[in-house]
């Protein structure tokens, strides 16, 4: 049995990527901070969306190192051992240029999803290095099309997902050899919370306003998101490390 540790699995990509491993045989920690931040004028996942996803749950927040150590020590007692680990935590906040944005929503921004991103990779990846040879460990993330794209007035959130492309370019170079890959992938406009949050932003009557952008026409489902992750945390996916992977419906076209 593979086991796997998701953070930001309260809902969006997090949690439909813990329900479909979980479909798959995973066993799967589920983590969240299941709290909102005060630095964000919206809502984030609660403890009952946690609870809802699934048994196996553990609250942590991703800036905080020590908790996902824990959160990774977890999974090796439950589990006795692991062999993935994918950082699918996000937040969103701007609406204004970079020089008027609140340094608190700043922080929230780069810390959450890009710092989260490393620190679960400092984490994790010296368990997945802890599993026997010849491993099959594998660290991923979730970056955006916004890591090649410049959107106004969401700069924060621009830099950190570039940052976490650069980060799994650099990660895949020094696991090299081991058994053990790192690679991403790029959503588009996907039907999630933070998509919500990004139309208000922007004075858009809904997040259905994105579709257009996107040559498939239409948003994107989370579980659209989910299996690429489920292809790339599988064994067979060994040949494929420090990519970035579009599952944008064509948006960075």
């Amino acid at each position: 049995m593979r086991t796997a540790l998701v953070t930001g699995a309260a809902r969006g990509i997090g949690a439909a990527t813990v329900r479909h491993l979980t479909r798959e045989g995973y066993a799967v920690l589920a983590v969240d901070i299941a709290a909102d931040d005060p630095a964000l004028p919206y809502a984030l996942g609660s403890p009952a969306e946690l609870a809802a996803v699934s048994s196996e749950t553990f609250v942590a927040d991703v800036r905080d190192p020590s908790a996902l150590a824990a959160a990774v020590a977890e999974a090796e007692r439950r589990w006795g051992g692991l062999d993935v680990a994918i950082a699918a935590a996000g937040v969103i906040a701007g609406g204004v240029p970079l020089w008027e944005m609140p340094p608190e929503q700043e922080d929230a921004v780069l810390e959450v999803n890009l710092r989260g991103v490393v620190n679960l990779a400092r984490a994790a990846i010296p368990a997945l290095l802890r599993r026997p040879e010849p491993r099959s460990g594998r660290f991923l993330a979730v970056a955006s099309a916004a890591a090649t794209s410049g959107l106004p007035m969401l700069a924060a959130y621009c830099a950190a997902k570039a940052g976490v492309a650069g980060l799994i370019r650099a990660l895949g170079v020094e696991l090299g050899g081991t058994g053990v890959t790192a690679n991403a992938v790029s959503p588009g406009s996907t039907d999630t919370p933070i998509l919500a949050e990004s139309a208000r932003l922007y004075g858009l009557p809904g997040a259905r306003e994105f579709a257009a952008q996107q040559p498939v026409g239409r948003l994107l489902e989370p579980a659209e998101i989910a299996r690429v992750l489920a292809f790339l945390a599988a064994p067979e996916s060994g040949a494929t490390t420090g990519a970035v992977v579009p599952v944008d419906g064509g948006l960075a076209l």
